[in-house]
This record gives C-alpha cells, structure tokens and sequence, in this order.
C-alpha cells in the first residue's frame, strides 16, 4: 500500500495563479515572449535601470545571509521601525505559509474575506485548519460589509483573520477605521493585513503604528512594486515577538543573493517608482474609460488591476490568448464571469482594447455587456 500523506492534506490542489502556464502555451503553440501579460499585477514598467546589469556581479558561489541582514537594516530604516520587527522572505505568499506553520492547529478556524488571494485557504489546509468564510458580493461592488465580519470574529473566535489590502482581485481598500474595529475583535487572535498591492493606491494609511500594540502582521511585496516576480523578494512587518516566532520555522537560505542584492539596489530608486506609479495609473484610466466605452461592466478599484464582467470569463481569456494577448480568468476566485486587467504600457494597452473590440461578438463576451 502506497504511503499516504496527513488526511487534511488528501485532495489539496494547489492555487491558481496568472502568469504563464508553459503547458498551455506548449498546446496551443505559443511562445511567452510573444504574449503581451495583463494577467499578473506586478509594476510593468520594472525593473529599474540598472538591476540586470548589477546581478552580474553578484557572488553566486557564495551563501545567502540567511537573516537577509542588510536589506533588513535598509528596510527598517525606510520604514522607521526596528530591524528586529522586520522579516524578508521569498515573496508574501511563503511568508503567508510560514503564518501558518508557526500559529495554525488541527481543526483551528481561520476567517478568510473572499474573493480574495487563494493561497490564504490553501496554506489553511496544510495546516489542518478550517477556512471560514466571509464573502463580499456583487451588489456592493464586492465591499465586504465588516460590521458582519466582527460579529463573525466575536461569535466564532477564529484563531486568525486574512484580509488582503487592497484586495486581490476586487481593488477595494479598506480605510484605518475599518482595521482598527477589526483588530479590536480579535483579541487574542492574529490579524494578517497583506498589503502586497498597497503601493499602487493612492491615499493609503500606514498600519506600522499598530503592530507593537495589536496581534498584527503586515505583509508587503517589492516583487509586485519593482517588478521581481522572478525573484520572489516579500517582507512581514509584526512585533519583535511574532517576528521572532516566524524567524524560527522559516528555512535557511530562504531568500536568495539575486533577491536581496536587487531589493537593496532598488530601495534607493524612490524617484523612479514614482515616476512608474504616475504611468501606471495613466494606462489604468485608459483602460478602464475604453472598456466602458465598449460596454463592459468595469468594477470600480482602489489598486490598478480591476475587474470587468464579460460572461464566460475562461473563454474570453483563451479567445485573447489566441490573439497574443492573456488576461487573468476570475473562475478560480468564484468570480467565473469576471476578468482581472492590469495595466501594461499605453501601446500595449491599446492593443488590448483593439483585441477586444475586435473579438467582442464572439462566445463569451456578449452575455453581459452593457446593452
């Protein structure tokens, strides 16, 4: 008999992502340089000047600094707060796995605001937690209602709540009240804040304040700001305490020399990020005035991604695909009639929307547009 694994992990499938599937591209014949991404949310007009050319002197054959010390040094400079409150690690989503590791047990609820980032419920169940759910619907532009959701925490006393700020992938930001009644409900129990997005909103709050007096993590991503999705470079923010806790079980050598030398490198190109966020807000207008203008359903959002209704959302994103263009299908957030859209570049914006005009007629598309 073959060996089997823990029972709560039979049957765990992982999460889907955007980006590019290699399989699908092998199928349908297409090479991924050849496909324009609107499908992952990084900063399109990444990496900074300079960053390639640096890796090729970076000391492959040596070591990682397992603490990612100097990055951490420089980030805690950046951000005020004490080295010690700060832990890098190879993107968000290990870090969300390391949360998990460290604080979730068997049969723990785990209080999870959906739509939302998938590997949330994913990092539930190798745990052997149990997901409970809170789900913001389409009648409210999918803002989620949080008086209801600290009357659940109250009744239910969830051992962790995952909120994702600004959500993946509705875009709606939740304002420092909102949080703040939140981490009130808890108590005793752990408030995961994602902030992987937070860069591209305009008029955010910083939550830093709140971590040395609440049972608060922060989770940030330079992999979506300085567009290092190769990479894999993500921080937690917590009290020295929590931090302390998720050092322990995190892997050594978790976040590689490529990683942090690059995130040094751009940690001191404020000017350029800038500059990038003004140009990715402006495509993000483009897009959305031009599918309005088509007659799509575009949901309103704080971050630049956004979403747009078409019907069938996994026939219009392989309708795209064809033409050289992918899109991110919403099926896998319970959303099967939505797209998400990130910006590219204006050219290849108006390529897009030159795509969809054209195919517009065919299955899939029609059923919802605005008549």
């Amino acid at each position: 008999m073959p060996l089997q694994p823990k029972k709560y992990i039979a049957g765990l499938k992982a999460c889907a992502h955007g980006g590019t599937n290699y399989a699908e591209f092998k199928e349908l014949g297409i090479k991924p340089e050849d496909v324009l991404d609107f499908s992952v949310s990084t900063n399109p007009f990444m990496p900074p000047p300079g960053i390639r050319e640096m890796m090729q002197n970076i000391p492959i054959e040596r070591y990682p600094d397992s603490q990612s010390t100097e990055l951490t040094e420089r980030l805690a400079e950046r951000l005020k707060i004490s080295s010690e409150n700060i832990l890098v690690g190879s993107g968000t989503t290990e870090l969300i796995r390391l949360i998990a590791q460290a604080y979730f047990r068997q049969r723990d609820n785990v209080l999870i605001l959906e739509p939302t980032y998938g590997e949330y419920e994913v990092a539930c169940r190798i745990s052997g937690a149990r997901a409970l759910k809170h789900r913001a619907l389409e009648e409210d532009s999918f803002a989620p209602k949080m008086d209801e959701v600290s009357e659940i925490i109250c009744q239910r006393r969830p051992r962790a709540v995952f909120i994702c700020n600004p959500n993946n992938p509705t875009g709606k930001y939740l304002p420092r009240a909102e949080i703040e009644k939140i981490l009130k409900a808890c108590r005793d129990a752990l408030l995961v804040l994602d902030e992987a997005y937070v860069t591209f909103v305009e008029n955010t709050w910083n939550p830093l304040d709140l971590i040395e007096r609440f049972n608060l993590i922060v989770l940030r991503s330079m992999t979506k700001d300085y567009g290092l999705p190769g990479l894999r470079l993500g921080y937690a923010a917590a009290s020295r305490d929590i931090i302390a806790t998720l050092r322990a079980v995190m892997p050594p050598w978790s976040v590689n020399v490529i990683a942090q030398e690059s995130g040094k490198a751009v940690l001191g190109q404020d000017n350029y990020l800038q500059e990038t966020l003004v140009k990715v807000r402006e495509a993000k207008r483009y897009l959305t005035g031009q599918l309005t203008w088509l007659g799509f359903s575009v949901v309103p959002s704080d971050a630049h991604y956004f979403l747009v209704k078409v019907g069938d959302a996994k026939a219009c994103r392989r309708t795209l695909l064809k033409q050289g263009v992918m899109v991110r299908d919403c099926t896998s957030f319970g959303l099967p009639e939505y797209l998400r859209v990130s910006p590219r570049t204006l050219p290849e914006c108006e390529k897009l929307v030159a795509t969809m005009k054209r195919e517009i007629e065919k299955p899939g598309f029609q059923k919802e547009r605005n008549r």
